[in-house]
């Protein structure tokens, strides 16, 4: 057994990023079906436990004040003593860089790294614990988050498919802006108003293939202009200033691509390379230096180690 009692254990929870999300219906159970083209940034927060000892939750980074109501992390906690008793847990300590409320899955991203950082912590252990189960308890992100790669997510986020890349094929160079404004995601759905999902729209959506492959940037550009981001109307309405985000962004030599993730407000453009990406960046925290402004690279299958 390998002694981790007095180590402290680092996990990084990428920014996740919904390059698409299409909204089937409002199913009985509450929750939307969904269906969403998911990957991850090389910008994110940092989740950093210490076995042993009381179990509690310090956030510092400059997002820190921004997070209301009881961390998600110490819900995670919770479940985790509930699930195994005899986990070894302890101090976490959370370095928030992801905005809060801005479409990131920066909350989930952070119990999805807490989870990795338990498991690790717990050799011994790990195998008798339902990891999965306990991040879908913490939310319908959380189960993304925990896989951490590309994937196509479907239902309520519990279904997950793997995409194909081609070999050698790079991350993808993307800026991420955010006009630094909170949009609730339950707001934005309320907004939007989805009908109730028919059985038979149901049926068909569970018969979809489980794999997409992509040919190279251009065909996944195609896709995502093609499938969209149902949520992105119904967040305008509630906060124009996206569309003067996605018009900035759009205006940057080499932007191929822009659109909204997940719920908003947080904005991503695709670029032809990595330096274009950093170039537009500068430009931008220049022209809006309100705005949160990263350059970064989107994880993409068949890049190698990834951006992490």
């Amino acid at each position: 057994m390998c002694d981790t009692a007095r180590m402290t254990i680092s996990e990084f929870a990428p920014a996740k990023v919904n390059l698409t999300l299409r909204v089937l219906g409002r199913r009985d159970d509450g929750y939307h079906e969904l269906e969403s083209l998911v990957t991850f940034a090389g910008v994110g927060d940092r989740v950093s436990l210490q076995p042993g000892g009381l179990a509690a939750v310090a956030t510092d980074g400059p997002f820190a004040q921004e997070i209301e109501g009881e961390n998600l992390l110490s819900r995670a906690l919770t479940l985790l003593r509930e699930a195994d008793p005899g986990l070894r847990l302890g101090r976490v300590a959370l370095t928030k860089i992801i905005p809060v409320a801005a479409g990131l899955g920066g909350g989930s991203a952070d119990a999805a790294a807490l989870l990795r950082a338990v498991r690790r912590a717990n050799p011994d252990r790990a195998g008798a614990v339902d990891w999965t189960g306990v991040a879908a308890r913490l939310g319908a992100d959380v189960p993304v988050c925990l896989r951490g790669e590309p994937v196509i997510m479907r239902g309520r986020g519990e279904r997950l498919h793997a995409i194909v890349g081609g070999r050698g094929e790079p991350n993808i160079a993307c800026v991420l802006a955010n006009p630094r404004l909170p949009l609730s995601t339950a707001e934005v759905f309320q907004a939007l108003q989805a009908p109730a999902l028919s059985p038979v729209r149901a049926a068909a959506h569970s018969r979809l293939p489980e794999a997409r492959p992509f040919a190279g940037l251009d065909d996944l550009i195609g896709y995502v202009r093609a499938c969209g981001n149902d949520l992105e109307v119904p967040a305008l309405r509630l906060l124009p200033a996206i569309a003067e985000v996605k018009a900035a962004l759009a205006a940057q030599p080499g932007c191929r691509l822009t659109a909204m993730s997940g719920s908003g407000p947080t904005c991503f453009a695709l670029f032809t390379g990595h330096r274009e990406a950093t170039q537009a960046a500068d430009a931008l925290q220049r022209t809006q230096p309100g705005w949160w402004v990263v350059a970064t690279a989107l994880d993409w299958p068949g890049a190698g180690s990834g951006v992490r």
